[in-house]
């Protein structure tokens, strides 16, 4: 297949996609499998720069969560999105118990959670900080769809995500879950279905532990107000409900239909044609048990495995929820060289050591007069400024260096890949993203196959929030560096 270009001129050639589809057999979960950040205690003023100052611009409501609590999108200093919870003032007034209990949640890591990887608490402020999921919660896709409604096996992958999700919480001592519903769920960059972190904080006075509507409500919880593992997988069952119906529909009202036998008048009618009655009558069947009145009578998170396990379809999830290929994580970070995983951290301290380690071999063959012009004496002060931007550099002041490099590009006498990569990286370190994605890609001009032209760019396209056209860049460079390691 031929290469094929962006909208910046930039071209890239598709590669083979990684199937992450689960297995019937692909039960655990365990913390040790996923690569999600430690959790970290941040401070204040390092959330309100990561939000633009809690700009309500960055208000992502949809993010599984309801008012009064809001929830940002952030973007930290080295390049990670996050979701940031931030309470009101009355919730969580004791803020040992509020970091003792961030902190025992924070421990959790599962591919089937947006994991919580920190927390601040100053003064009265209360603020969770979790993995940023970027394609919306479960609502929006199953109840306020604009083109597509959610395909039968996607129901199908949520439902066994979540009682993935809630089994490997138990397993860890964490079987209560607080409000569980359709904005709880939300989609990764992948369009695998994860459960939100949040739910699991316990004892605060942000609001009850379910929501008013009392048809939903589990009929334990009306008695005692507690919620208990068994309350948990009710509201399971009320959102397998979701899932047939593609409405919110109440239980009794389901059970009622499903006592008459009459499975059809719960089904979306967008699925009709779709589905095997075999798996909706599975799945009728998991969400009448889940829905028993006497909490003993449910199953368990574990037997909920066991059974939708049976029922996957392997077909990846972002093909199921119509998702561009980039967006999805096709790329194995191991095959990244140090300065490629630098950028796609946007990691600045770390691509200016490797850029100043690398100095200007990979200028070699680049095409210049500089040996006759410098024997005549016409270029010295070109080339003197270029060792005062080399110098800058080394010692950080980027600034002076973006001075420097650009008398000596604009003296036009010597060509450098390696000074556009190097103005490039002063650049970011100046917040001008948008100068430093052009002097990366006027070394892709001068050095067509140059790997690092295509990290830096990656670097600059993280920064101005177009990841998915960083993700093939930064693709592009792999393939690059793995071409020169085979020659």
């Amino acid at each position: 297949m031929g290469a094929r270009c962006s909208k910046f001129g930039l071209c890239w050639w598709p590669s083979n996609l990684k199937s992450n589809i689960p297995h019937s057999s692909d039960l655990e979960h365990e913390s040790e499998q996923v690569s999600s950040p430690s959790f970290r205690e941040y401070r204040l003023d390092q959330l309100r720069s990561a939000t633009s100052g809690f700009s309500a611009d960055n208000i992502v409501s949809e993010h599984g969560e309801k008012a009064p609590n809001i929830v940002y999108k952030g973007r930290l200093e080295d390049g990670t999105w996050i979701a940031v919870k931030r309470f009101n003032k009355s919730a969580w007034p004791d803020s040992r118990q509020f970091l003792d209990e961030a902190r025992s949640v924070g421990e959790l890591r599962s591919e089937r959670l947006a994991n919580l990887i920190g927390c601040c608490c100053e003064g009265n402020e209360r603020l969770l900080v979790a993995e940023f999921m970027p394609h919306e919660t479960l609502s929006k896709h199953l109840f306020h769809w604009e083109t597509n409604h959610m395909k039968w096996a996607m129901r199908l992958r949520v439902a066994f995500y979540l009682s993935q999700a809630l089994d490997f919480c138990s397993s860890k001592g964490r079987a209560l879950y607080h409000d569980l519903n359709a904005y709880r769920i939300l989609f990764d960059q992948d369009g695998n279905p994860r459960l939100s972190c949040f739910g699991l904080m316990k004892n605060s006075r942000d609001g009850k532990s379910y929501s008013t509507n009392l048809a939903f409500t589990p009929p334990e919880y009306l008695r005692t107000g507690r919620v208990t593992s068994e309350s948990v997988v009710y509201s399971f069952g009320t959102l397998l409900l979701d899932l047939l119906s593609g409405k919110h529909i109440p239980p009794s009202h389901a059970l009622d239909l499903i006592r008459g036998k009459n499975f059809l008048m719960l089904m979306d009618s967008c699925l009709e044609g779709h589905f095997s009655n075999d798996d909706g009558t599975e799945l009728v069947r998991l969400a009448s048990r889940c829905l028993q009145y006497e909490p003993r009578e449910r199953p368990n998170a574990k037997s909920l495995v066991i059974a939708l396990a049976s029922l996957q379809k392997e077909t990846e999830s972002y093909v199921l929820m119509d998702i561009p290929h980039e967006s999805a994580s096709t790329t194995p970070t191991s095959v990244l060289t140090p300065l490629g995983e630098a950028c796609s951290r946007v990691d600045l301290t770390a691509i200016h050591e490797i850029l100043e380690n690398a100095g200007y071999k990979d200028d070699e063959g680049v095409a210049n007069e500089l040996s006759f012009q410098m024997w005549a004496g016409q270029i010295q002060e070109t080339f003197n400024s270029k060792k005062r931007g080399d110098s800058a550099f080394r010692a950080k002041d980027f600034t002076t260096a973006i001075e420097s490099y650009t008398q000596f590009i604009d003296g036009g006498t010597m060509v450098s890949p390696t000074v556009f990569a190097r103005r490039c990286l002063c650049y970011l370190m100046n917040n001008m993203t948008q100068e430093a994605l052009g002097d990366a890609m006027q070394a892709q001009v001068i050095s067509p196959d140059w790997p690092t032209a295509f990290y830096l760019q990656a670097a600059a396209l993280f920064n101005l929030g177009m990841d998915n056209d960083a993700r093939e860049t930064l693709k592009d460079g792999a393939l690059l560096d793995a071409k020169r390691n085979r020659n």
